[in-house]
């Protein structure tokens, strides 16, 4: 795990950062270093929190027989604002992120005149709700193609009849911002363009990818 943390701590400061000597496709965009220099949260617990959730991702499929992808997850940090990449996408082989982008939450998980959020997995709360997915199966929506979340824990077992999936909106934007991005109604919710990257990524693999949801 010690490649991933010298990677991490690069994420956020706009380095033409390396991983094991070689440059990480799809991570040469630069961030502005006015949002860079001044992160509002944190930025120490990628070093922290990020290696030991895809270490948790990791011992879950492996629990599971294989019946999950091996190959790639997806992990998105809800405790990074919204105006920040806050979705990775991993190699599970490697250890190395291989995708980043913004990533929207359900519009009642803000709570009013805090920075904090709250989750549920109550049907009707326009919340998002924490836990493990299973990325099923794509389907033509009202937001072109999109992709069902099968909530495998407690936590989001209801995702499936709130009608919570992986899906495209064009109030998304595609690059870090100094404002709060648009919300959803529960939903994890990307810009366009960074879902059309996610499509092969997603397509690409012979077993359904695991998407977990932390804070």
């Amino acid at each position: 795990m010690t490649k991933l943390y010298y990677w991490i701590a690069f994420i956020f400061i706009g380095c033409a950062c390396t991983f094991n000597q070689a440059q990480i496709p799809g991570l040469g965009k630069q961030e502005s270093p006015e949002i860079a220099a001044k992160p509002d949260y944190d930025s120490t617990r990628l070093l922290k929190v990020l290696p030991q959730q895809l270490e948790a991702v990791k011992t879950y499929i492996k629990s599971k027989g294989g019946i999950y992808s091996n190959q790639r997850a997806i992990l998105i940090d809800m405790k990074i604002p919204s105006k920040y990449f806050r979705l990775f996408v991993v190699d599970l082989k490697t250890n190395q992120i291989i995708s980043k982008g913004l990533c929207a939450h359900g519009s009642g998980s803000e709570i009013a005149g805090t920075d904090s959020l709250q989750f549920s997995n109550v049907p009707n709360s326009y919340m998002t709700s924490l836990g493990l997915y299973k990325i099923g199966g794509a389907y033509q929506g009202n937001f072109g193609k999109s992709y069902k979340l099968a909530g495998l824990e407690k936590s989001n077992d209801k995702a499936m009849a709130r009608a919570i999936v992986l899906h495209r909106y064009s109030c998304v934007p595609d690059e870090e911002q100094y404002y709060p991005i648009c919300n959803s109604l529960g939903c994890a919710m990307l810009s366009e363009n960074y879902f059309e990257e996610l499509i092969p990524i997603i397509d690409g693999q012979t077993k359904p990818m695991i998407l977990k949801i932390y804070y």
